[in-house]
């Protein structure tokens, strides 16, 4: 099959009810729902742009059976590769300004680069190392979206997995059978989760010995019978009027706790089970990180873009942008641009090759961009805070236009040289990314996008090669020589 349409995908949506519950109602059709059609549209945007004449030889190329597969799907094997992956991530990007953090392409890649690794998973046996090709295969080759749920419920974070109260709070295998495992328990953070065709599942770093039956590996169809997602309360309920709230009334992400109500997931969907070690080992063994960070690495940027590009609009928009001190903030954000750009650019020219012959970016850049990112969004975010000020409180609404305060509206809420219609459109657009609880969800997610920014700052400092500073180093104390050594 070829890539898929938007019609294609809503149509699978269709075809396949899933449990989700929203606002203590079960969802009887996500597609029409008034809190999921919207961002359901816009994800089926993403998969017709596939088909569209200038952006097809961006976002796909020609798959082992020579039909068209998307790019993000295929191991990249020189510069030009890896250049391209990046226009692709861009272009399915720019269409959400990069406020849709889970787009299609961000799995796709994480199951690249599983299949880049078979041995990593044939470790346990080479059935495994054969289910996930399958896998793979079988995603690609049907243009599936997929979604994840990595992260345990946040109870006792004090104890491991296997030490809570009850033994399944947090998803664990009850049981072997021959027809695969019994599954219980729950997971989260699922973003998107009601929308996508397909779940995987694996863990985080940081199982503990005894946490054997929370260790696994797998992908499941969203309708296996006995998966329940339930949906934080959404932002937009499906009332929201464009023009007072442009960016909730159209990207707002589903975020579900995924309940596994003893779901049976067949031997062939297992990929990884019942080892601790190996889950722990499984992000650095597959280098997963890489693909991940490079399709996050370039949608942050176009997220940076956007939000620096709105707080040098609003500035102009009010002429405060001749002020030294609001300057020197547009700078700042300018300078987290530019670093975000040249992070991706020195990930891909100094990329690392593997065992196979292909290639991937390097990892500490991108180790290094998911570090800005997760910092830097919200400075600019407050940056937007900032220069907008009270202006930001104190718009109207789009009834307002229409009605006998009109020319009142047309009068005192104009910019310096903006008719009062495109000003308040900038305000309540900034508004929206900045101070909505739209905006602040993508503020905190953001920060938590690649984990516990702590941690991930540990872990550059614990897998960085140190031999080079050490040399210079060496070099520097060598100057010293001995304490009896005569003064030049």
């Amino acid at each position: 099959m070829p890539v898929r349409t938007g019609a294609q995908y809503v149509e699978n949506l269709q075809k396949h009810p899933r449990e989700v519950w929203l606002r203590g109602e079960r969802v009887d059709e996500v597609t029409t729902h008034p809190a999921l059609r919207r961002p359901i549209e816009q994800i089926a945007r993403l998969y017709d742009l596939q088909h569209d004449p200038e952006l097809a030889p961006v976002l796909t190329a020609e798959g082992p059976d020579g039909s068209r597969v998307g790019r993000a799907f295929l191991p990249c094997r020189t510069p030009e590769d890896l250049r391209a992956r990046r226009e692709a991530f861009r272009a399915w990007a720019e269409p959400t300004l990069g406020l849709m953090g889970r787009s299609p392409d961000f799995l796709n890649t994480t199951l690249m680069a599983f299949t880049e690794s078979p041995g990593v998973f044939a470790k346990l046996g080479k059935r495994y190392a054969d289910n996930i090709a399958r896998y793979y295969e079988h995603v690609r080759d049907n243009d599936l979206f997929l979604t994840h749920a990595l992260i345990t419920p946040q109870t006792d974070r004090s104890k491991g997995a296997s030490e809570q109260q009850d033994q399944f709070l947090h998803m664990g295998v009850v049981s072997e059978t021959d027809e695969g495992l019994v599954v219980r328990g729950a997971r989260m953070l699922a973003t998107l989760a009601p929308m996508a065709d397909e779940l995987i599942i694996y863990s985080l770093p940081g199982l503990r010995p005894g946490d054997e039956r929370h260790a696994a590996c797998f992908a499941i169809p969203i309708d296996t019978p006995g998966l329940r997602l339930i949906s934080r309360a959404p932002f937009d309920d499906g009332t929201r009027r464009p023009f007072d709230h442009p960016l909730s009334s159209h990207f707002e992400e589903a975020d579900c706790l995924v309940v596994f109500d003893d779901v049976l997931v067949p031997w062939d969907r297992v990929f990884l089970h019942g080892d601790v070690e190996l889950a722990n080992a499984l992000y650095a063994e597959t280098n997963l990180r890489q693909h991940t960070a490079h399709q996050t690495g370039v949608r942050g940027l176009v997220k940076l873009q956007f939000v620096t590009g709105l707080a040098m609009k609003l500035s102009q928009s009010v002429k405060i942008d001749g002020f030294l001190h609001v300057q020197q903030k547009l700078g700042e954000c300018i300078a987290a641009v530019e670093q975000a750009h040249a992070l991706i650019v020195a990930a891909e020219a100094e990329y690392e090759t593997t065992a196979t012959g292909t290639i991937r970016p390097r990892f500490n850049a991108l180790q290094t961009l998911r570090v800005l990112l997760s910092n830097q969004y919200p400075k600019l975010v407050e940056v937007l805070q900032t220069l907008g000020a009270g202006g930001l409180l104190m718009m109207p609404s789009a009834e307002d236009f229409g009605s006998p305060i009109a020319d009142d509206i047309a009068r005192y809420y104009r910019g310096a040289e903006m008719p009062a219609v495109d000003r308040i459109r900038l305000y309540k657009l900034a508004w929206d990314l900045c101070g909505d609880a739209f905006g602040q969800r993508a503020v905190q997610y953001e920060r938590y996008y690649a984990g516990d920014p702590v941690r991930i700052l540990a872990m550059n400092y614990l897998a960085y090669d140190k031999s080079e500073c050490f040399r210079l180093v060496d070099r520097a104390l060598a100057l010293a020589g001995d304490p009896d050594t005569p003064a030049p």
